[in-house]
C-alpha cells in the first residue's frame, strides 16, 4: 500500500504537479483503497480495468485480489513508473499488471489483450471525465459486467437518480441503459492528495440488458439528449425538433404511451426507448 509518505516521495521523484486539467487526486488513505476492492467484491477471476491508476494506491491493492489489472493512464511519466512501482511494492504480482498508455475514452475492445478482456470496471476516475468515461466503457466494453467507481459526489448522485429525482438527468438514463447503478456510500476529501474541494462518491454498476426495442441506442440517446436540452419544458415542445414538429412529437409521445404534458425527468429509460421506436419516419 501507498501511504501520505510514499504518495509525496513518488511525486518528488518524478517532480510531479498534479492538475487539474488531467484530474488528479490521488488517494493517499488505505483504509479507503481496501474498501473500494472489498465493495467491488473483485475475484481472482475476474480481468479489472482500472482508469487513471496515478501513483498506484489502488492498483497495488487491486493485483493480489484478481487475475489482471489493465491500468489505463493518460499521463506518460504515470504510465512509465507504475510497473517500478508495482514490482517495488508487489513483486509476485508485478505479471498481472498491463499498463495501455492512452486517454480512456479513445480505447476500444481491440486495444486490449484478445486473451484478457476486462470484466470489471475499478477506478477514482478523474472528476473531469468521469461520466463520459463510464459510458464509453460501458458501450465499447461488452465484456464488463460490473464496476465501482469513485466520482464527485455530485457525480454519484446523478449517475444512480431514478425517474422523478431532481437530480435525474442524461447521465442517469444513459447509465440506465446499460446498467442498475446504484449509490455505494460517501467518501470524504481529505483521504486525497492535493485534497479536492468536493466530496466524492462510490457508484455501483451492473450489467444489464437494455430496453427490448427496434430503435438503436443512438436513436434513444437522441431522445434522451432532446428532451432534457429543454427539461423545463413539457416533452410535447421539447422534442419538436427532434420530431419534426410539436404535433409530430405528440404523435409520437401519444403512440408511445407517453403523455405529451410530462417532461424527461419522470421517463425511465424504457419510455425513451419506445418514444424513439415511435418516431414517424
Amino acid at each position: 500500500m501507498l501511504g501520505p509518505a510514499e504518495i509525496r516521495n513518488l511525486a518528488q521523484k518524478l517532480d510531479l504537479r498534479p492538475t487539474k486539467r488531467l484530474g488528479q487526486n490521488f488517494v493517499i488513505d488505505a483504509g479507503t483503497v481496501r474498501r473500494i476492492v472489498r465493495v467491488a467484491e473483485v475475484t481472482p477471476h475476474d480481468t479489472v480495468i482500472e482508469i487513471g491508476p496515478g501513483l498506484g494506491s489502488l492498483t497495488l491493492a487491486l493485483l493480489p485480489e484478481v487475475q489482471r489489472v489493465i491500468a489505463v493512464e493518460i499521463d506518460p511519466v504515470l504510465a512509465a513508473q507504475l510497473p517500478e512501482t508495482v514490482a517495488h511494492h508487489a513483486g509476485p504480482y508485478a505479471e498481472r499488471l498491463t499498463v495501455i498508455h492512452d486517454d480512456a475514452l479513445r480505447i476500444a475492445s481491440a486495444d486490449l489483450p484478445a486473451e484478457a478482456q476486462p470484466t470489471a470496471l475499478v477506478a477514482n476516475l478523474p472528476y473531469n471525465v468521469s461520466v463520459p468515461v463510464v459510458l464509453h466503457l460501458l458501450d465499447v466494453l461488452p465484456s464488463l459486467q460490473r464496476g465501482l467507481v469513485m466520482v464527485q459526489s455530485e457525480v454519484a448522485d446523478r449517475l444512480a437518480a431514478g425517474p422523478g429525482s431532481k437530480v435525474y438527468g442524461v447521465p442517469s438514463a444513459k447509465a440506465a441503459w446499460y446498467a442498475d447503478v446504484r449509490r455505494a456510500g460517501p467518501v470524504g476529501r481529505t483521504v486525497f492528495w492535493p485534497v479536492p474541494n468536493v466530496d466524492s462518491g462510490l457508484v455501483s454498476l451492473v450489467r444489464r440488458e437494455p430496453p427490448a426495442t427496434a430503435a438503436s441506442r443512438n436513436e434513444v440517446f437522441a431522445v434522451v439528449d432532446a428532451a432534457f436540452a429543454q427539461r423545463r419544458k413539457t416533452l410535447r415542445a421539447a422534442l419538436a425538433t427532434w420530431a419534426g414538429s410539436p404535433v409530430l412529437a405528440e404523435e409520437a409521445l401519444r403512440k408511445a404511451g407517453v403523455d405529451p404534458g410530462a417532461r424527461g425527468e419522470q421517463l425511465a429509460i424504457e419510455d425513451f426507448a419506445r418514444i424513439a421506436e415511435s418516431r414517424s419516419v
